[in-house]
């Protein structure tokens, strides 16, 4: 009997050694948030992922963002960030917030339209015609509109951010018009939007990873990719990469989204910091990401490409009008209200 208890005691000890060292591991108090056991007064911990590199303006913007918010907040709450894809890749994040296993990230509406088609159609071609065009449309009623929906989906997004107008790059021709595509593999997200328009456009589109976009320049497994001039800076494409085309076919927003399970945990006050916090480096960000287009398409030059100016872009919209002719029955008049919110 002595000896059972002896065992029986020794169970014991290692069950709460045990015991200790896992509550050591799991989230720190500090990081609690109301409804799950955090105490008033107590730090709320948030972590924010993005895909740029640590110099991108997706990290400034966050940086102000956390600023913002802790000042609003009286330090009440931290927000961590984490850049060049740490907590995953965007789509990984983004499903992460739905689930509520991620806290918040900065991510592209064309990785949305994958779990919600609702915003999918701020991703057609030429939709935009200019920034202000664009935050007529997100910032207003529209842009609240599709916010709304994404809720249903547990995404809640705090405000529209900035990735940019898209540029087309390739290591074979001067494109100017959309025959001069014919042919050529250009890498594009996995977004079928972004399919369909390479497509129609005569180009053989190549759905690919953005990690796996350098090294398929430089094997030649593809001849171009497109995306906002800051992108061919950040990721060297220039070293793999002769033309650059200002098409400006698509603009790509950067919605910044919370899980709405963590958002909806939050107390009111502290849901109102994080919106006006979110507005206020959103309008920073996006002043940061337009100054310093000029001036990467000025390195770019320096580094040798040759950048298209001369694009027919008005060639490019009636090229893409089949595109619209198979969305719309999506959209609805969805289309027709943002393309009458530029006048």
């Amino acid at each position: 009997m002595k000896r059972i208890g002896k065992m029986s005691l020794s169970i014991l000890v290692v069950i709460t050694i045990l015991a200790l060292v896992l509550t050591g591991c799991g989230r720190p108090t500090e990081d609690a948030t109301p409804g799950e056991g955090g105490k008033e007064g107590e730090k709320i911990v948030i972590k924010v992922g993005h895909t740029g590199a640590p110099d991108h303006y997706y990290q400034d913007g966050l940086e102000k963002f956390a600023e913002l918010v802790d000042k609003k907040t009286n330090g009440q709450v931290e927000i961590q960030i984490y850049p060049s894809d740490q907590l995953g890749g965007q789509r990984q994040e983004l499903e992460g917030c739905m689930v509520g296993t991620h806290d918040m990230v900065l991510v592209s509406t064309m990785i949305i339209s994958n779990f919600d088609k609702s915003a999918g159609v701020f991703d057609l071609p030429f939709i935009f015609s200019n920034r202000d065009h664009v935050f007529k449309v997100l910032d207003g009623d529209i842009g609240q509109e599709v916010s709304k929906k994404l809720e249903q989906n547990g995404m809640k997004v705090l405000a529209y951010w900035e990735n940019g107008f898209r540029h087309i790059t390739n290591s074979k021709v001067a494109i100017k018009k959309p025959e001069d595509l014919k042919g050529l593999k250009i890498r594009v997200p996995e977004s079928s939007v972004y399919i369909d328009t390479f497509t129609t456009l005569g180009a053989a589109a190549t759905p690919m990873a953005f990690g796996e976009v350098f090294s398929a320049l430089q094997l030649k497994t593809i001849d171009g990719q497109e995306n906002p001039a800051a992108h061919v800076i950040h990721n060297a494409f220039y070293e793999v990469q002769d033309y650059l085309s200002l098409t400006g076919h698509f603009y790509t927003a950067e919605p910044l989204v919370m899980s709405k399970d963590l958002f909806d945990k939050m107390p009111e006050d502290i849901q109102k910091a994080l919106i006006e916090a979110a507005e206020e480096a959103r309008d920073f960000e996006r002043k940061l990401a337009a100054d310093q287009e000029a001036d990467f398409i000025k390195q770019i030059k320096e580094k040798g490409m040759t950048v298209v100016e001369d694009v027919d872009i008005a060639a490019f919209q009636k090229a893409v009008e089949p595109v619209y002719d198979k969305y719309r029955q999506e959209y609805g008049d969805l289309i027709d209200r943002i393309q009458a919110a530029d006048n």
